[in-house]
């Protein structure tokens, strides 16, 4: 099973970040995507309690002006766990560590309803708006570095995944220091973000304001 290395950071200044990335060379290789992501679970939440994930995850690109034949969203299954024991040495991770499997699927919907069958349900739907960033080949530290800017329901937020120098390098040539990175999910957040307020947990979805292709109408920020 493959490891994800990742770490969250909190964008709080959104021109200061588009001038970092682009004195890095920041390349844009996945326009703006909307994601629609809902978690798995028996009802007796199994896989929470052995801190796994089983995700469905549906990707729709933004409405081209002539539609491609057969175009349409695209859905993901994943699966992530933490990593086994010893696999980090013992020593705590500054990063996000997971094992992860991933896969494209034909038919979220009857993946989904596969899930159901065997007893599971979908317990947690969270939305966002991601583009993908990569770094030139010039930089030949940032090699299998991956740069996500995602828009979410309580903020924006960069997501850098890949080797360990390399997210720590990219952090701090963006101005981020250690103690800036965030490991928890985003369920986590989102359930952390109603506490500050006072407000009842629920799904991380957006306002049902609607543009013109039936996506969530957000500012875009890519």
């Amino acid at each position: 099973m493959a490891k994800e290395r990742e770490i969250k950071l909190r964008i709080e200044d959104l021109p200061a970040l588009r001038r970092g990335l682009a004195k890095l060379g920041a390349l844009v290789v996945t326009p703006r995507v909307h994601e629609l992501n809902v978690l798995f679970d028996t009802p007796e939440f199994d896989l929470r309690k052995r801190e796994h994930l089983l995700r469905i995850r549906t990707e729709t690109a933004r409405a081209p002006r002539r539609r491609t034949p057969g175009a349409g969203p695209r859905a993901l299954v994943t699966f992530k766990r933490p990593v086994t024991a010893g696999g980090s040495n013992g020593k705590q991770e500054r990063h996000k560590v997971r094992e992860e499997i991933e896969l494209e699927v034909s038919d979220g919907k009857a993946l989904a309803r596969i899930f159901e069958g065997l007893g599971m349900r979908g317990w947690f739907q969270y939305e966002k708006f991601r583009t993908k960033f990569r770094l030139p080949a010039s930089r030949a530290w940032a090699k299998g570095l991956v740069i996500d800017l995602d828009e979410t329901p309580i903020g924006i937020f960069l997501e850098l995944e890949g080797p360990a120098g390399a997210i720590d390098r990219a952090a701090r040539a963006l101005g981020f220091e250690k103690t800036d990175y965030i490991l928890a999910n985003y369920m986590a957040l989102y359930r952390e973000h109603c506490r500050s307020r006072g407000e009842e947990p629920s799904n991380m979805l957006f306002a049902k304001k609607r543009d013109g292709t039936g996506q969530p109408k957000t500012k875009n920020f890519s």
